[in-house]
């Protein structure tokens, strides 16, 4: 799967490698949490190294992404966790059990996984905004949800708000990664909007440099920076310390879009990360919301 980096997204967490949606062991997480939380990360992680360490072909990522899939399944049954992965379901169950995790969104996550398979093996692109969604409404929003989850969260308002920051977080990954991106045959922008703005599949696949997609670029940041300001509000509803934690997370993603969008569009030749110097902004306008 495409996945948020630590500095977009897991800005008051403690550092991780992979699948960094996930504020894994911070120091704002209440204790009692984090155990469940831990368990969803390790989830995700391991499902990640399948979908994208390696050398296998996607056929056969596909099919071990499958057979984990089915894994799933069977400790959502109720079975005991099959010997392969039982240090990722083992704990995984105990807190499908203590929590009642909606497992779809954990299988949500999965077959997110397996469409970036499919669309990379396939140099595949998305054909609109709406498809594109319909990706980070299962690689992204199911992290938020299953969070809020946790936290006793479960209201209409805090969910659409919870889904507008985490697609807003995987759609500001993408347009930071452009640079990495186009070259291994992960194509995010859309055919859609490409064709508005006259720009052919051979031009965006070679990054061929113009003013056009330079602002199809810039038109892109500014999409995610309104779908991240949609789900601000978040902040207030969320109780005691994880709100504090979504803050962070909130200004991460828009620090990074401040980066890209000081780039002009060149963040298709160029990534820019968060680094050290972005902290003390950051905890300001985190403490101003």
């Amino acid at each position: 799967m495409k996945d948020s980096t630590p500095s977009s997204s897991a800005t008051a967490a403690t550092p991780v490698t992979h699948y960094e949606n996930f504020p894994v062991a911070s120091w704002l997480c209440p204790p009692a949490l984090r155990p469940p939380i831990a368990a969803i990360y390790h989830f995700a992680r391991t499902a990640d190294d399948i979908a994208d360490e390696g050398d296998a072909d996607a056929p056969a990522r596909l099919a071990e992404l499958q057979a984990y899939r089915d894994a799933l399944a069977h400790i959502a049954e109720g079975k005991p966790p099959l010997t392969r992965w039982q240090a990722v379901f083992a704990p995984l169950q105990a807190a499908i059990q203590q929590w009642q995790l909606p497992v779809v969104l954990l299988d949500d996550l999965i077959s997110a996984f397996m469409q970036d398979i499919d669309k990379t093996a396939q140099a595949a692109r998305y054909a609109d905004r709406n498809e594109l969604l319909d990706y980070c409404r299962r690689s992204a929003n199911p992290v938020g949800r299953l969070l809020l989850h946790l936290y006793g969260v479960n209201d209409a308002p805090s969910l659409a708000q919870s889904d507008a920051i985490c697609s807003a977080l995987q759609l500001i990954n993408f347009w930071q990664d452009l640079s990495v991106d186009i070259p291994r045959g992960r194509y995010y922008l859309n055919d859609a909007d490409c064709q508005a703005a006259d720009i052919s599949p051979t031009a965006m696949q070679q990054r061929q440099d113009s003013p056009a997609l330079r602002q199809l670029v810039m038109q892109q940041a500014a999409w995610a920076r309104r779908l991240m300001l949609e789900g601000a509000p978040l902040v207030h509803r969320v109780p005691g310390r994880a709100g504090w934690e979504l803050r962070l997370v909130v200004q991460g993603g828009l620090r990074i879009l401040d980066k890209v969008e000081a780039l002009q569009g060149q963040s298709l030749w160029q990534r820019r990360t968060i680094g050290k110097g972005d902290g003390p902004l950051m905890l300001w306008r985190a403490w101003r919301m």
